[in-house]
């Protein structure tokens, strides 16, 4: 299997590398805009699968074309792509603007539709394959202080149906991760993992990458990361003037996928 993980510098696009590792004849493809972190994990993980570096900005409009054609070169083939890079802004509209809207629409939708293009003729002449969109659950729910994140992720959760509806007859299985709160190296609500009574809502990167596994390989439409909060998703739909009334404080960090490493500009992880 050929599988390639955008974002794989650090966070839950590491995790997934570590763990499609562990995967039988697999051969990763790892791409971040860090070089050094990316050929460390390659390095790491010789023993067990071979890997393939492309360091790369995925909004420079060149990258996707650039990294298209090197898997081509090389594999001639792509099993698996996990569109998983992105990153957060934390502003009000008021405050951010436009700007913030359009940064973030920059690289966590954008980004992810134009490398897709790139490697979707790839992908349906590998089929059987998957593509796996990460997603968050802010692509679900919005909250005070998280628009222009949710308006990207609800973009990118709403596309993957489209995809999926279209790229199946195609063999090329689309599926969505939705992670809730994930501690990574940027993550912000240390309280959060520090209160027993809040504990649970946070999840790890190696449990979002198995449920990339099986939103992938696995043929699952999509997976909440932890699995209850799909009950947030549920009740904005069924009780959407309850729903504004609880998360109306807004006091929360966004429930983002994505860490805010010291790899990017301010704000964007890997």
């Amino acid at each position: 299997m050929i599988a390639l993980v955008t974002g794989a510098s650090s966070g839950i696009g590491e995790a997934t590398a570590r763990r499609l590792a562990r995967e039988p004849g697999v051969h990763l493809i790892l791409v971040a805009r860090r070089a050094e972190r990316l050929q460390a994990l390659a390095a790491e993980l010789a023993g067990t699968a071979t890997a393939t570096v492309i360091a790369a900005d995925l909004t420079d409009p060149a990258a996707p074309a650039r990294i298209a054609a090197r898997v081509e070169q090389e594999h001639g083939r792509l099993d698996l792509l996990v569109n998983n890079a992105g990153a957060a802004w934390r502003a009000s509209f008021a405050t951010g603007g436009w700007e913030n809207v359009r940064r973030h629409m920059e690289l966590n939708f954008d980004a992810q539709v134009r490398l897709t293009e790139a490697l979707l003729p790839m992908l349906r002449s590998s089929a059987p394959s998957a593509i796996v969109n990460v997603a968050s659950t802010a692509g679900r729910v919005g909250r005070g202080g998280t628009g222009a994140y949710s308006a990207s992720k609800f973009a990118l959760a709403g596309w993957t149906d489209s995809l999926h509806l279209e790229e199946a007859r195609h063999g090329v299985h689309v599926g969505l991760v939705l992670p809730g709160f994930v501690a990574t190296e940027g993550f912000p609500q240390r309280e959060l993992v520090s209160d027993r009574r809040t504990r649970w809502i946070v999840s790890t990167p190696e449990k979002v990458a198995e449920a990339i596994l099986q939103a992938g390989p696995g043929g699952r439409a999509e997976r909440y990361v932890p699995r209850a909060y799909w009950l947030g998703a549920t009740a904005r739909i069924l009780l959407p003037a309850l729903t504004r009334r609880v998360l109306g404080g807004g006091k929360l960090a966004p429930a983002t996928s994505q860490d805010s490493g010291p790899e990017a500009r301010p704000g964007q992880s890997r």
